[in-house]
């Protein structure tokens, strides 16, 4: 007990110490911690709420509630999925297009939440008892649609402010940890209440059970989510001026070359059977024992639910000991595991629990480490391409949308083939629901197999990922340097990361023995002094341990940032600047009439080695820009202009006051954007040749940076 209050006092004592300043080497304070996660918990509460009205046979508000039926359910969702693709992208270009006031996401959060709660809230109170079948439809067809427009914004934005509230993997994955236990209360509190309200008032399958709670529950939401979103921070690795328009049609290129992208996304795609099972515990309570389990539902709900808070608190120890790729692997075995036993004992509504916990457990292991593995997937498309996308990633992943039109109809087919239809009173039928479990149960088992398969091609490794990002962190420096906006922090942060690259560089990694921590381990601790004598031994043997698996780490990614720093001195790049300084030299408004003929040639360049292959797609890449700028030269003519921040703030500062102001204040923004987009498509040739003389001439000037690293720890000792 004395340990326990000691250590709870030490939590304490750091907490505070770090409540409004980060710890060392990390980005994010305690507060901003707790503020993300209230934020968070406000978020849930509302979107948990809004994403029941899902066309998806299992949900007991358009299904059971409403009563549409299981295959009609799974074609409004191809109809709405259809309608969101262009929608999606949309969505995405704006997010990597803009940056307004607020960041790049936060301002989402903020302006999407009042739509939803208002349509989910006039959603439940529509007059469904006095509608037609096919009113019903239209009805929960078009407010799942608009619903989602703003929905998608919403939780976009949210899982991209998870990815960039810090740059640090390990951090990223601590933060998502701890402000998830927060967040996490709002479906689980949600999860306890709503059969409770249910069981106390009309029950689940009743539409006047929905239309009580939802105008309280969402607007609850609403308002905690709009007072504490406002208190967290976004943190690109970005030089501070980098402002840059991406085409969604160059995004796609270079996202689809982009392995790690097919990896992750291929996984959800073929495994898209594992939460097949889902429905059990709901279905169980609510139909099993003639209905008389169902108040009961609340409470499993709710105990269940909390299986998420450990490991939520495990999960960064478990992504450190594992890596996110070995955790996410060890989780599918062991859900196979799971739903294997769920089949021989699906009829106890204990072992049914039971197993729902564990499954709950182990699930919410991923939602720490699949963020952050998407988030390690963008900063590699960064390093490798020089361009940040956030936005477009998730769209692109509707590529699945296309597979799962043909994927997706398999469990309503199911339900439908076994005699779920619109009425879903059949369910009290044992026989039906426990053959319906079975196969349900045995689609989970072979969807756990199917997704954790293409994870073992996964090599992104933390190390690895680590080297990368601090690529990131060396490009912006030097940009920044010449741009004269470098400052103190920036030159200490990254040139500590280059000396240590330069000592660590082609040395053997250090061989860990635990021998002095099982020794101190051993130690006597009869009385005080003994006791103490061991604690700090131990302490000292695992820091002994820890030093030298840091170094080991430095070992291990400082080829990467050494071959940033020398690459200017290879081939490949030597190339690159050959080509780059011609292309300059021709000016910005030069016409590439040639364009086709030098694709041609780069299509004929040799690829047979490493260096070749890389060469060879580089002069393809700058012909294919050359015949775009060429193509919409010839297209816009004298028609696009140089986009200018002044001209861009003076339309959204435009102060409107009629309707028709704010119609011509939209149309103007339009137009700027669209400009934007065409100008730098037609300039990108000349401004990437720009880019990169700028940045090996700027990459010359390592020596100042160092003169100037030292002159600011000389100023720091002596202050």
């Amino acid at each position: 007990m004395a340990k326990v209050k000691q250590k709870v006092n030490e939590f304490i004592s750091f907490a505070k110490k770090y409540w409004n300043e980060p710890p060392k080497n990390n980005y994010v304070s305690f507060k901003e911690i707790a503020n993300l996660g209230i934020a968070g918990f406000g978020a849930h509460w509302t979107t948990t709420l809004a994403s029941t009205i899902a066309l998806d046979a299992s949900n007991f508000l358009v299904g059971a509630s409403i009563g549409i039926k299981p295959l009609d359910l799974y074609v409004m969702l191809i109809v709405a999925n259809i309608i969101g693709i262009p929608i999606a992208f949309f969505r995405g270009w704006y997010f990597d297009n803009h940056n307004m006031k607020g960041g790049k996401f936060l301002p989402f959060l903020l302006r999407t939440s009042f739509p939803i709660v208002f349509l989910s809230t006039i959603f439940v109170w529509m007059p469904y008892e006095q509608c037609s079948y096919i009113a019903k439809i239209i009805i929960v067809e078009v407010f799942y649609i608009v619903i989602q427009f703003f929905l998608c914004f919403f939780n976009d934005s949210y899982a991209y402010i998870q990815q960039i509230v810090s740059p640090n993997a390990q951090e990223r994955a601590t933060v998502m940890s701890v402000s998830q236990i927060i967040f996490s209360m709002g479906p689980t509190i949600t999860g306890f209440l709503i059969p409770t309200i249910a069981g106390l008032t009309f029950g689940m399958n009743n539409i006047n059970t929905y239309r009580l709670i939802y105008p309280v529950f969402t607007v609850i939401g609403l308002i905690i989510n709009n007072i504490f979103f406002r208190k967290v921070k976004e943190r690109l690795i970005l030089p501070k001026n980098k402002v840059e328009y991406v085409r969604i049609s160059d995004a796609i290129r270079e996202v689809v070359k982009n392995k790690y992208f097919w990896i992750i996304n291929g996984a959800v795609w073929i495994g898209f059977l594992e939460s097949a099972a889902g429905v059990i515990l709901n279905w169980s309570f609510v139909y099993s024992h003639n209905g008389d389990k169902a108040a009961q539902l609340g409470i499993a709900t709710t105990i269940i639910g909390n299986a998420a808070l450990w490991s939520m608190l495990l999960a960064p120890l478990a992504i450190k000991k594992f890596g996110k790729r070995n955790l996410l692997i060890i989780c599918n075995m062991l859900n196979v595991v799971l739903f294997a036993i769920l089949y021989f004992s699906y009829n106890s509504l204990i072992a049914i629990c039971v197993i729902m916990f564990l499954n709950g457990f182990v699930n919410t292991f991923g939602n720490i480490y699949l963020p952050n593995i998407n988030a390690d997937m963008r900063d590699y498309h960064q390093w490798k391409t020089g361009v940040r996308i956030d936005g477009l990633f998730g769209p692109l992943g509707l590529i699945g949308t296309f597979l799962g039109f043909f994927t997706g109809m398999v469990v309503p087919s199911i339900y439908e083939s076994m005699g779920l239809h619109e009425n879903y009173d059949v369910l009290y039928n044992d026989t039906l629901r426990n053959n319906l479990f079975k196969v349900l149960i045995i689609c989970s088992i072979i969807g756990a197999v199917l997704n954790l398969i293409p994870y073992l091609f996964y090599d992104l490794t933390e190390t690895k990922h680590k080297g990368y990002v601090n690529v990131l962190k060396i490009r912006a420096m030097f940009e920044d340097y010449g741009n004269n906006d470098l400052d103190d922090n920036e030159i200490a942060e990254t040139m500590k990361i280059i000396i240590d690259a330069k000592k660590y560089y082609n040395k053997d990694k250090l061989k860990i023995d635990n021998s002095e921590l099982k020794a101190a381990k051993k130690m006597p601790k009869k009385s005080a002094e003994e006791k103490e004598a061991r604690l700090a031994a131990i302490r000292a043997a695992r820091s002994k341990i820890k030093e030298i698996r840091e170094i080991n780490e430095k070992i291990d990614y400082a080829p990467i940032i050494i071959e940033e720093l020398s690459k200017f001195s290879t081939q490949r790049y030597k190339e690159q600047l050959a080509q780059a300084k011609k292309v300059f030299e021709n000016g910005k408004n030069y016409n590439y009439e040639s364009a086709k003929e030098e694709l041609q040639l780069a299509k004929s360049l040799p690829k047979k080695t490493k260096s070749e292959k890389e060469i060879r797609s580089d002069a393809i890449n700058l012909a294919r820009s050359k015949n775009t700028s060429a193509k919409l030269m010839k297209k816009y003519k004298n028609k696009v202009y140089k986009p200018t921040d002044e001209l861009k703030n003076e339309i959204q500062n435009r102060k409107v006051k009629t309707l028709a102001e704010t119609i011509r204040q939209r149309n103007d923004m339009k137009k700027y954007v669209k400009n934007a987009s065409v100008y730098s498509r037609i300039t990108a040739p000349y401004e990437n040749a720009k880019n990169l003389i700028f940045q090996a001439e700027n990459y010359t000037h390592l020596d100042e940076i160092e003169k100037l690293y030292e002159k600011t720890v000389a100023q720091q000792v002596n202050s």
